[in-house]
């Protein structure tokens, strides 16, 4: 665990970085059990305020300058890059919002609003713009009117809006967010239908053969498992810190049991251009995972 001298001015305070170069897992319990609040984690590191430095170290936290800090961390895997801060952050999110057209700002800020919640490490904005990313780039590769290709930018925008950890009713009550947000907006019954669809199928990620805009959203949700080695290891932590609550042992049994249907899936990438970029990779990462789940 390691905290940088307090040298960020901000809210009329100094600010300081707590990181952990080994675990988000361990990053989280410490700071918890410090009392820091969860709206005070960004992304790989909490924000500690001045008066919270000694007593942080007194609890256990290592003092280092600055740039030992951010070498360390850079070096462990878990820090986030700062091109894919920028991506996911509120002003880059509005501005992707605003692509859509012509639907109301209000809705826009909400889900941001939600995907920003402070309980979430992997579900978080970071997922959601790495996510309609990996839309975009299938997108290019598949043979889609614009209009489809709205209502998949929809779906990935509302996939994870309600997320509780809860598998199946996550993506109930997104769904049901899809309904009462775009029910005053200019789209039709049939293209909020149609997003409550989508977003309902990220539950299992198993739409069927010719269902073109389910398997592009499935792929796009699915999209980091087929990551280079050192981002499926960030992704791993943040899942586990993310579920920090669950015993070791519980969550072991959980996670194993997650990968092992993902794997049993007939094909874990529903598009051709899914299966062409990350299939290989994503099978690799997730029987590594499930090895080492089992060791």
């Amino acid at each position: 665990m390691l905290l940088d001298p307090p040298a960020w001015p901000a809210h009329g305070t100094l600010w300081s970085h707590l990181v952990s170069d080994a675990s988000l897992h361990e990053l989280r319990q410490f700071a918890q059990a410090a009392g820091l609040p969860d709206r005070g984690f960004d992304l790989d590191h909490y924000d500690a305020p001045a008066a919270r430095h000694d007593e942080l170290v007194a609890a256990g936290a290592t003092p280092v300058d600055g740039r030992t800090l951010a070498r360390r961390l850079a070096t462990s895997g878990l820090r986030v890059p700062g091109h894919e801060r920028a991506a996911a952050k509120r002003p880059a999110l509005t501005d992707r919002w605003a692509a859509l057209g012509d639907l109301p700002a209000v809705v826009g800020a909400d889900l941001i609003t939600r995907w920003a919640e402070p309980h979430r490490v992997y579900h978080g904005r970071l997922h959601l713009a790495a996510a309609l990313d990996a839309l975009d780039e299938l997108l290019t590769a598949s043979d889609v009117d614009a209009a489809s290709a709205h209502t998949a930018r929809l779906a990935v925008w509302f996939h994870d809006a309600v997320h509780d950890g809860e598998a199946g009713r996550d993506e109930e009550r997104s769904a049901a967010l899809v309904v009462k947000a775009l029910a005053t907006t200019p789209l039709t019954s049939d293209d909020v239908a149609e997003v409550e669809r989508l977003v309902l199928l990220t539950a299992a990620h198993a739409p069927e053969p010719d269902d073109l805009l389910g398997g592009l959203v499935s792929d796009a949700d699915l999209a980091v498992l087929g990551g280079s080695p050192q981002r499926y290891a960030r992704y791993v932590h943040q899942v586990r810190a993310e579920y920090g609550h669950v015993p070791d042992g519980a969550f072991r049994a959980g996670r194993a049991a997650v990968l092992e249907q993902l794997l049993a899936l007939p094909s874990l990438y529903a598009t051709p251009a899914g299966r062409a970029r990350w299939a290989v990779a994503a099978e690799t990462n997730l029987r590594g995972e499930l090895e080492s789940l089992r060791a």
